[in-house]
């Protein structure tokens, strides 16, 4: 078995193609990867490969403002444009999909959605906004869009530095984030598999509201019960642990091959 990595543009986004050499031009089961914030598309390559063995066809793109898309913006620079990122990268993953359907290379009943930190961030806003896609898992991610904004804004101020924004613009931003912010929408979810994974000792992405969200959810699947999971690493904090990595690539062949 050969797993081929291929450098694409696929709807004008620079990605990577990753699947089973004798599986080319087979329509398999598809997963999008996200990446994480300040990563870029190669940084997830092991997880890909994971994928691509259980024979799934997986895209890794490259968010705007990372990896070939770099702008040589500094940190803080990247930071005030962290939810135009996050709603971008949502809006592609429908071109990404509508490439590789319209080439013939994948099933579109069984297409998956799959992110670390900022990714899994998108990937939790994505449910909000596409029917389509039929199983997610979020590593380190928050679905409460509107909190996790606050919580920022907060953090910066406190850390003392300056938002280079003005009131008027983040009154804006945040409600630009009600549509995709799926504590709001729980009724998105429509029974789809979800699976969490965080650390406890997160101090980026905190875990509290993440995990409370799950626990909100939980009666929503009631009938199909195995269609949610929230695994916990209570030692674990921004850092995805290699059963973390196995347990997600697990619950993909579970819920889509």
């Amino acid at each position: 078995m050969k797993v081929v990595v291929e450098h694409m543009q696929t709807a004008n986004i620079p990605a990577l193609h990753v699947y089973r050499e004798e599986l080319a031009q087979r329509r398999l089961p598809f997963v999008i990867f996200i990446h994480g914030f300040t990563n870029a598309k190669e940084d997830n390559l092991h997880i890909a490969y994971l994928l691509a063995e259980k024979g799934f066809r997986v895209v890794l793109p490259d968010a705007i403002y990372h990896g070939e898309r770099d702008e040589n913006l500094s940190e803080m620079e990247l930071a005030v444009r962290f939810w135009q990122i996050v709603l971008n990268v949502i809006k592609e993953l429908e071109w990404l999909k509508n490439d590789f359907a319209g080439k013939g290379l994948i099933d579109e009943n069984k297409i998956g959605v799959f992110g670390t930190s900022m990714g899994g961030i998108a990937t939790l806003g994505a449910l909000t906004q596409y029917p389509w896609i039929q199983a997610a898992a979020s590593l380190m991610g928050s679905p409460n869009f509107q909190e996790f904004f606050q919580y920022l804004i907060d953090t910066y101020r406190q850390e003392g530095h300056n938002v280079p924004v003005t009131e008027e613009e983040i009154e804006e931003q945040f409600k630009a984030l009600y549509d995709f912010d799926l504590s709001q929408h729980k009724e998105a979810l429509n029974n789809r598999p979800l699976f969490f994974w965080h650390g406890m000792k997160d101090q980026v992405v905190p875990f509290q509201p993440t995990y409370r969200f799950y626990e909100e959810i939980k009666p929503l699947y009631a009938k199909n019960p195995e269609n949610l999971k929230f695994f916990v690493e209570e030692q674990a904090g921004h850092k995805v642990s290699r059963k973390g990595v196995l347990l997600a690539v697990n619950w993909f062949v579970k819920h889509l091959k």
